[in-house]
């Protein structure tokens, strides 16, 4: 397959402004293109994967890829997929975050390859000197009131109680700049994004063609946004969105996002998120039709994206820590790796003294954690091998569990059954 062909067959073409001329101008060589990324936070979530890892394949089929860090769009704010206004952020805070954005991005796009080496830019590099009234005389002259009502996430807001402001409504604006110095200076000739965004693609392909001339090259694709089963957010969890800092969502964590994948999204994910070829996500696709509580696609989306994020050696530190969740071993597994665990699962606290001496009854231990309503319930579980302490049965209804039980000095892991864990831990000093 061409570029083009990977791109739909793996799910990642929503829209394009004129997919028959980019096709064809992709035939004849090289192209530089771009994708946006805000700083609005001090890391990407795994939200912004598309953008990045579209770009990356761009840059494996020959092409130049540009990463920009919206210096100046992040202090006004995109209102694509937005109901209020985001919170406006200091230059300071904007400073701080692209700095952090572009580390990450340094993951996924290759920077030291002699033939096609990836760029970061700001925007606020060639927008912050511009004056107000040269940007309207300059830009604004060129975009129609009428035509900026209609896009969809001005239209979108203008209908909602909070309404938008002037800032966020200029933000198409802005955007079509971008594509527009980064056409002039970079030649760059294609923008990338999220569906959301094909109003500010459009309106970038449209300055370009009035200030530059109508034969002027300038393509928009937009790929789809990534949803859940339900059609809700993609990205979230209970405790919030999966962050590609690892000091925000650790590898553990971030694999157990994707592990736990919805059964009807696991094959669209290994062809978006991964760079499995066709040959390799097929047979993933099927064994999961077959016999989808094998989880082996999961296993394997899991395993791809933890890679190209936090690196080999991170995601096989997190495949340990998840095989605790299935009954594995305890050996070789960090303090570290284990507090990830132990986050993740219902946890109360041991008495000061409670294991001193000779220690506490097992079967008070496993009422305690919650695992069983009784005393009676807990013995019968416990003699019928039912009960496991740091993931070891224990058959003997007599067993005192001492201060030597415990893992890294503080926890004890229990488990009823399969996968019904609890913590008991001592408290901090």
């Amino acid at each position: 397959m061409n570029l083009i062909e990977d791109l739909q067959w793996r799910g990642l073409h929503a829209d394009c402004t004129d997919l028959e001329a980019l096709s064809l101008r992709l035939l004849q060589g090289p192209l530089t293109l771009y994708c946006g990324f805000d700083p609005t936070g001090d890391s990407l979530h795994v939200g912004h994967l598309m953008g990045q890892l579209t770009l990356r394949r761009f840059q494996l089929a020959g092409h130049h890829p540009i990463a920009l860090a919206g210096g100046a769009t992040g202090m006004v704010g995109d209102p694509s997929g937005r109901s209020a206004e985001r919170n406006l952020l200091t230059r300071d805070q904007i400073d701080h975050n692209i700095g952090c954005i572009k580390a990450q991005l340094a993951r996924l796009l290759d920077f030291d390859t002699a033939a096609n080496p990836a760029r970061v830019v700001d925007n606020a590099d060639w927008t912050a000197p511009i004056s107000f009234l040269d940007f309207l005389r300059d830009v604004g002259k060129h975009f129609s009131l009428n035509v900026m009502l209609a896009k969809d996430s001005v239209k979108s807001r203008l209908g909602s109680e909070s309404g938008i402001s002037y800032t966020e409504f200029s933000y198409q604006l802005l955007q079509a700049y971008d594509f527009l110095h980064l056409k002039e200076t970079c030649g760059c000739e294609l923008q990338i994004g999220g569906s959301d965004q094909w109003g500010n693609l459009t309106a970038g392909t449209d300055l370009i063609r009035r200030k530059l001339g109508h034969d002027a090259t300038a393509w928009g694709w937009t790929f789809p946004l990534i949803t859940k089963a339900d059609g809700t957010k993609f990205g979230k969890t209970a405790s919030g969105a999966v962050w590609l800092d690892p000091a925000k969502t650790s590898p553990y964590r971030f694999y157990q996002f994707f592990i736990n994948t919805e059964d009807a999204k696991v094959c669209e994910y290994l062809r978006k998120f991964t760079f499995l070829s066709r040959e390799e996500i097929e047979p993933l696709e099927a064994a999961h039709v077959a016999n989808p509580g094998a989880r082996e696609a999961h296993r394997a989306l899991a395993q791809a994206v933890t890679t190209l994020v936090h690196g080999a050696d991170a995601c096989a530190d997190a495949e340990k820590a998840s095989k605790i969740m299935f009954g594995g071993g305890l050996d070789g597994i960090s303090e570290a790796l284990f507090q990830d665990v132990v986050e993740e699962l219902p946890t109360a606290d041991l008495g000061p003294d409670q294991l001193s001496g000779e220690g506490a009854p097992l079967i008070d231990l496993v009422v305690q954690a919650g695992l069983c309503p009784s005393k009676g319930q807990a013995r019968k579980d416990i003699a019928a091998g039912g009960i496991y302490l740091n993931n070891d049965r224990c058959a003997d209804i007599a067993r005192n569990v001492t201060g030597s039980d415990l893992l890294f000095g503080r926890h004890l892991l229990l488990r009823k059954g399969k996968r019904n864990y609890a913590v008991l831990r001592t408290p901090v000093a």
